[in-house]
């Protein structure tokens, strides 16, 4: 593990807390942008040019925007701002995951990173201060909740890797995918995770295909209709149960929004999107909880008839979590079973447990608005 510093200015936390009567293009959308500039009474074809500037190019200094004139480089500096997120920590994985800690203009801290693989590069960003939800076994749900990230916080995770990652100037080190799986209930920030998921894929920013942007859901159903009528692009669910008592300790929204009514959303999603889209389903194996072959047989029965890439992620631990690591065995079992079944079925392997960046171990430094952090003194659910 090693410690990274920056080679480009950003901008400190107390900078970003002076300038909030500015407009932060960096999270407006190409439609914002628009808006933007008509509003300001300039041609809507500026936006293109700025977000070009913004995002491929790096820029966040109005007067180095050559193509612009003097007079609107000069009127943009005046109403509105190109903002950042401050790196308040920069570590490096022996595997080469890079983890970034971000601080927010209000003192709260994020984390996002990214995993590094033979034929892509995946970043994983949050969408929320904490989590509005309350996942057993998951670490960011363990700090509690504040609030939900802006746009341009969102869109900041991604800018910041793309150019400190350039920096590294190694070719296998780009951002290829993206996943919305860091801190944080992405369709309960559904307004800005959008925004931030089209600034993604638009060919004057990131350029991302479709197939290669994920959101991640723990079941918030009304969301989910919404995203499939809302956008193009790969959806994942947080299921970690197949039964309904057992995902109710483990993922409490099931209470909510139980198994029955979040297949028939996964199945209605699947129909608005196009004929190659499956879902992924993330699940967390806990030793002894729900690793036993009855529990994969389960899934084969709830998931018949859904296209279907099922992630098996053995349980990446932190402290106080009460659970415990499925045994290689118990994984290549309930593995075994799922494939022998026709279902598409991936191990995933642990990347960057060695500075707390593995699946569920992403955390921050955060102040908990819902006091939830006060309720772990007793063990939870499958602890001991």
């Amino acid at each position: 593990m090693s410690e990274v510093q920056p080679q480009f200015e950003i901008k400190s936390a107390g900078q970003l807390r002076a300038d909030v009567t500015l407009t932060n293009l960096l999270g407006l959308d190409r439609a914002g942008l628009e808006a933007f500039f008509i509003a300001n009474g300039d041609k809507k074809f500026r936006a293109t040019q700025v977000m070009k500037w913004i995002h491929q190019l790096g820029v966040t200094d109005f007067q180095q925007m050559n193509n612009l004139s003097k007079e609107l480089r000069n009127k943009l500096s005046e109403i509105s701002c190109i903002q950042n997120l401050q790196v308040a920590e920069d570590q490096i994985s022996t595997d080469g995951t890079r983890k970034w800690l971000l601080e927010l203009p209000d003192g709260n801290h994020i984390e996002a990173v990214f995993i590094p693989e033979n034929d892509r590069g995946t970043l994983c960003v949050s969408s929320q201060v904490g989590c509005a939800l309350d996942c057993s076994f998951c670490s960011t749900g363990r700090q509690g909740f504040n609030r939900n990230l802006t746009t341009a916080e969102i869109i900041s995770q991604v800018w910041l890797a793309a150019h400190l990652l350039e920096e590294e100037k190694k070719p296998d080190r780009k951002i290829t995918n993206v996943v919305m799986m860091g801190m944080g209930e992405p369709l309960l920030n559904f307004d800005n995770v959008v925004r931030a998921v089209r600034i993604m894929m638009d060919d004057f920013a990131y350029g991302l295909s479709k197939r290669r942007v994920t959101v991640s859901t723990a079941g918030v159903v009304p969301a989910m209709d919404r995203l499939g009528d809302t956008l193009d692009m790969r959806l994942a669910v947080s299921l970690h149960a197949g039964n309904d008592e057992l995902r109710n300790e483990l993922v409490p929204v099931n209470k909510k929004y139980p198994l029955e009514e979040l297949m028939a959303a996964c199945r209605r999603f699947i129909d608005k999107q196009n004929s190659r889209s499956r879902i992924t389903f993330e699940y967390v194996l806990l030793d002894g909880v729900n690793d036993k072959p009855e529990h994969a047989r389960e899934l084969i029965k709830l998931l018949k008839g859904i296209p279907t890439l099922m992630n098996l992620i053995p349980f990446n631990p932190f402290e106080g979590s009460g659970y415990t690591t499925s045994s290689k065995q118990a994984v290549s079992r309930f593995s075994e079973i799922l494939h022998n079944a026709g279902m598409t079925t991936v191990v995933r392997k642990t990347r960057g447990d060695d500075i707390d960046a593995a699946c569920g171990q992403l955390a921050g430094k955060i102040e908990d608005k819902s006091r939830r952090h006060r309720r772990f003194v007793e063990p939870r659910f499958g602890m001991e």
